[in-house]
């Protein structure tokens, strides 16, 4: 009796196919029908790979809406830039911009806080983040003083880790679940028990509730900003796991940060699914706060608006990234009912901008202030106690951390010039403000990490 010679991984390997899963079920059938020469090649020409995509050789051209006003800036906006620049070498990228609040956010390529780019037929997931649908919502609560505003949204809102417990969530709606159940990214029930607890919660960081008086009006508004929490952040882990397959497949050379889902795929289909459904729910996170303070003070809403400035936006092929920018383009938002929001920092107005699509500008003005120098360096470059700093940079100003922790690294100073930021928006044809929200107060997470549960057991256990 012939001996057959069995193949294996290594056979194929050396055949040039890369491993993957197929690999098991292909040499079981080449060995069970015992396939040779001919026969096996044409077997194997179905899990044939097309040729790696190369990075573009030159960076593809974009629009530059920033310009250093001073030393420090030089150095934030030649980082910007340089991290840009790499980044535009990705394959599937044919535009992009930068607007007046960038600041790097990660290894150079990493497209920056303040960047849009604009890719054919691809998400990446790298460049939205895992802070999936960060928004701001306004509402108009009228004439009413604007501290009991502050102290309703004090008493119903949640800053900080973790979500609320049972006894304090807010009501999930069925269709909401259900669209959370159909989907193959948001269906585990670690996802969903997430997105119920994490309801009416705002996180922390650079996350507020800030009220305030429309310079226009004399109207109190509030406005909240935060993203996807925790729903969000689980997303852009399987949505980053998934990229980095199709990387490996498709475009080794790409840099990881920037790997991406080919939309025309199952996987590409259900991803961008994914996105509107956080981002049903990131709007609903805003809602339920706005409502319990209108509830809780029995009063009308006189009106309300929001937008997203960390997303993905698609127009035909093209899906713009825009990682920390506000989209002024209609098409961009389905449920536009307003015009849109551009807070710099607590101790300047919220702005109520709107606009036109450029060449430049790409359909999108800036996010906020942005930062010129990190939390740890913008800590070191202060003096005097925390209480020092907060009182001379809050002066006349009713600000809150949640925490009861001051978390300098969230006042004015950490951030970029608003006047800087609000004269480059000018020249550069970024939006025009229409109104401003004078600041009257704000709420923050604060320092929670200082009395953080795992910091008083490390404390208790050094006491023993």
């Amino acid at each position: 009796m012939e001996y057959k010679k069995q193949i294996t991984g290594h056979t194929l390997i050396e055949l040039g196919f890369r491993q993957g899963k197929w690999m098991k079920d292909a040499i079981e059938y080449i060995n069970a029908n015992q396939l040779e020469e001919e026969a096996m090649h044409s077997y194997l020409e179905q899990f044939k790979l097309p040729d790696p995509i190369e990075l573009h050789k030159e960076a593809i051209p974009f629009a530059i809406n920033i310009k250093a006003e001073n030393e420090l800036e030089e150095d934030n906006v030649a980082k910007v830039l340089g991290s840009m620049r790499t980044l535009m070498k990705t394959p599937t990228l044919v535009d992009g911009a930068v607007m007046p609040d960038a600041c790097p956010a990660g290894p150079p390529g990493t497209i920056p806080v303040g960047g849009v780019v604009v890719a054919k037929n691809a998400i990446h997931p790298g460049m939205h983040s895992a802070d999936i649908c960060c928004s701001v919502m306004l509402t108009d609560f009228g004439k009413v003083d604007p501290k009991e505003i502050l102290d309703a949204a004090h008493a119903n809102t949640h800053f900080g880790p973790g979500g609320r417990d049972r006894n304090t969530q807010f009501r999930f709606p069925t269709a909401l679940l259900e669209d959370f159940e159909g989907n193959y990214f948001l269906k585990d029930q670690q996802m969903i028990q997430g997105a119920r607890a994490h309801l009416g919660t705002q996180g922390d960081g650079n996350h507020f509730l800030f009220v305030g008086k429309s310079k226009k009006t004399g109207n109190t508004m509030m406005v909240t900003h935060h993203g996807s929490r925790g729903p969000g952040a689980r997303l852009y882990t399987k949505g980053m796991k998934i990229a980095e397959r199709f990387r490996k497949d498709l475009s080794p050379e790409t840099l990881k940060e920037n790997a991406w889902i080919p939309f025309d795929t199952e996987e590409g289909q259900s991803y961008w699914e994914a996105l509107q459904i956080i981002r049903d729910w990131t709007k609903l996170n805003h809602e339920v706060i706005h409502n319990s303070v209108a509830k809780t003070l029995d009063i009308e809403v006189e009106n309300r608006f929001w937008n997203e400035h960390n997303f993905v936006f698609k127009d035909g092929d093209l899906f713009y990234h825009a990682k920390g920018a506000t989209p002024l383009d209609k098409k961009f938002m389905p449920d536009i009912t307003g015009p849109r929001l551009i807070p710099l920092n607590m101790s300047e107005p919220v702005l109520i901008v709107e606009g036109e699509t450029t060449v430049n500008n790409l359909g999108f003005a800036p996010h906020g202030a942005g930062r010129n120098i990190s939390r740890t360096q913008h800590r070191k470059s202060k003096t005097g106690t925390i209480e020092e700093i907060f009182k001379q940079e809050t002066e006349g100003l009713d600000i809150r951390f949640f925490s009861k922790e001051i978390d300098i690294t969230e006042l004015p100073s950490a951030y970029k010039n608003a006047e800087n930021v609000r004269n480059q928006m000018e020249e550069y044809g970024l939006g025009k403000v229409i109104d401003e929200v004078m600041p009257y107060g704000c709420i923050m997470a604060g320092d929670w990490q200082k009395n953080a549960p795992w910091r008083k057991k490390r404390s208790r256990k050094g006491k023993e």
